[in-house]
C-alpha cells in the first residue's frame, strides 16, 4: 500500500451543511449549536429589546444565555416598541 496516497485521502476537505433555525417563519442561516442570545446578536437584535418563543415555549430573558439553539429549532421574535 501507497502510504503518501492514504496520507492524502485523508487530508480531503470536509464539507459541512449549512444549519437553519425558522425564525418568525422564514429560515435562517446559522453557526450551530448556539445559545439564543448569541443568535440574537448575529441577527442585529439586542436581546433586551425582544421577545423570544423557542420552540412553542416563551423563554425568559434570563434564559438567552443559556439556552441552546440546534437545527430544525423553531423561533418567534418579536421586538419590544415603546410609546404612546
Amino acid at each position: 500500500m501507497d502510504l503518501d496516497w492514504h496520507a492524502q485521502r485523508i487530508r480531503q476537505p470536509v464539507f459541512v451543511t449549512a444549519s437553519f433555525v425558522t425564525t418568525n417563519g422564514k429560515p435562517i442561516e446559522a453557526r450551530l449549536p448556539c445559545t439564543i442570545k448569541d443568535f440574537l446578536v448575529a441577527q442585529g437584535l439586542l436581546p433586551r429589546s425582544v421577545v423570544v418563543e423557542h420552540n412553542g415555549e416563551a423563554v425568559a430573558p434570563s434564559e438567552f444565555p443559556h439556552r441552546q439553539l440546534h437545527a430544525g429549532d423553531r423561533l418567534e421574535i418579536v421586538k419590544i416598541v415603546a410609546g404612546g
